[in-house]
C-alpha cells in the first residue's frame, strides 16, 4: 500500500496547507487535496482564493475572496497552528497572486517551509481560471518562492512560450521555467496523449530525473494535478528530498487515477478513496 508514516492516534499530526479555489463538484481545487491530505494521515489547513460555480461538465463562474480575508487566513493558521508544508491552486487574478506572496513572506515561511506552485491556468475542460495578465505575476513573485512548480503541458505553454512534443522540448522547457526562479520544476506529460506513458521530468538546474508509468486508460482525471501537488507537498513535510516526494506523488496520483469514477455527464474525479480499501 502506498502510504505515508501515520501518527499515532491522540498526537498532532504534520499540518499541510492548501491556498487555492473551492470546487462546488468536489473532483478538483480545494476539495482534492483535502481529500489527499485525509488519506495521507495529514492535518489539511486552507486558505480559500476563490469560489468556483462548477460540475462535471466544467466551470460556469468564479467568484474571488476578498483580499484581506485571504492573507488572514494563511496568517491566522501560520501563527498559530504552524505549516509544515504548502500547496498552492487556483489563484485567479494578480492581485491574489500578489497578497499570497507577500503574506508567505510576512509569516517568515519563504525558505523555511516546502511550497509547491502548482500553476493552475485553465480547467481541464479549457475554462480560464487566471486572468491572461497575471502570469506576469504569477512568474515574478510566487516562481521566486516555490520549492518546486508542477505545470501540466497547456501551462508550460503559456508560462514560456514552448509546445513540448518531446524529450528535447520538455528539457527545454524546464530550463526556461527554472530560470523563473523556483528550486525545483516538474514538468508533466500526462497531455502527451499520443504517448502509451505518463513521463514526468523533474530538474534543479542541474539534473534531469525521469518519472515514467502507463498512462492510466480513463476518461475521468478531474483533479489529477491537484492530487499530485498534494500528495508531493505532503511527502515533503515528513522530510522527504524533493526527487522522492515526486516519486511518491506519481505513484499516488496513478493509483488514484485507477479508482477514477464517474460522476454526473462529464469526466469524474480521480480517487484517493482506494486508500479506505486497505
Amino acid at each position: 500500500m502506498i502510504q505515508l508514516p501515520l501518527t499515532p492516534p491522540g498526537q498532532t499530526p504534520l499540518r499541510v496547507m492548501t491556498i487555492a479555489g473551492s470546487d462546488s463538484g468536489g473532483g478538483a481545487g480545494i476539495q482534492a487535496d483535502m481529500r489527499t491530505f485525509a488519506m495521507l494521515g495529514m492535518h489539511g489547513l486552507v486558505a480559500i482564493t476563490a469560489v468556483t460555480v462548477q460540475n462535471s461538465l466544467g466551470v460556469k463562474g468564479f467568484h474571488e475572496i476578498p483580499l484581506d480575508v485571504i492573507a488572514g487566513q494563511i496568517a491566522a493558521v501560520a501563527s498559530d497552528i504552524g505549516v509544515q508544508a504548502a500547496k498552492t491552486g487556483m489563484l485567479a487574478s494578480s492581485a491574489i497572486i500578489d497578497v499570497v506572496a507577500e503574506t508567505w513572506r510576512e509569516q517568515g515561511l519563504a525558505g523555511t517551509v516546502p511550497f509547491v506552485v502548482d500553476p493552475v491556468c485553465a480547467s481541464m475542460h479549457g475554462d480560464p481560471l487566471l486572468h491572461p495578465s497575471a502570469l506576469d505575476t504569477l512568474r515574478g513573485q510566487l516562481f521566486p518562492l516555490a520549492t518546486l512548480v508542477t505545470p501540466n503541458l497547456d501551462e508550460v505553454r503559456l508560462l514560456v512560450d514552448i509546445d513540448v512534443i518531446d524529450e528535447t522540448s520538455q528539457r527545454a522547457a524546464a530550463r526556461a521555467l527554472h530560470a523563473l526562479g523556483p528550486q525545483w520544476v516538474l514538468v508533466k506529460g500526462g497531455h502527451l496523449r499520443a504517448s502509451s506513458q505518463s513521463p514526468d521530468l523533474l530538474f534543479d538546474g542541474t539534473d534531469f530525473f525521469e518519472f515514467d508509468t502507463a498512462r492510466i486508460d480513463t476518461g475521468h482525471d478531474h483533479g489529477a494535478g491537484d492530487t499530485l501537488a498534494a500528495a508531493i507537498a505532503s511527502a515533503l513535510a515528513h522530510g522527504y528530498t524533493v526527487p522522492d516526494a515526486v516519486a511518491f506523488g506519481k505513484r499516488w496520483v496513478t493509483e488514484c487515477l485507477r479508482a477514477a469514477y464517474p460522476l454526473g455527464q462529464g469526466h469524474g474525479p480521480v480517487s484517493a478513496l482506494f486508500r479506505l480499501n486497505g
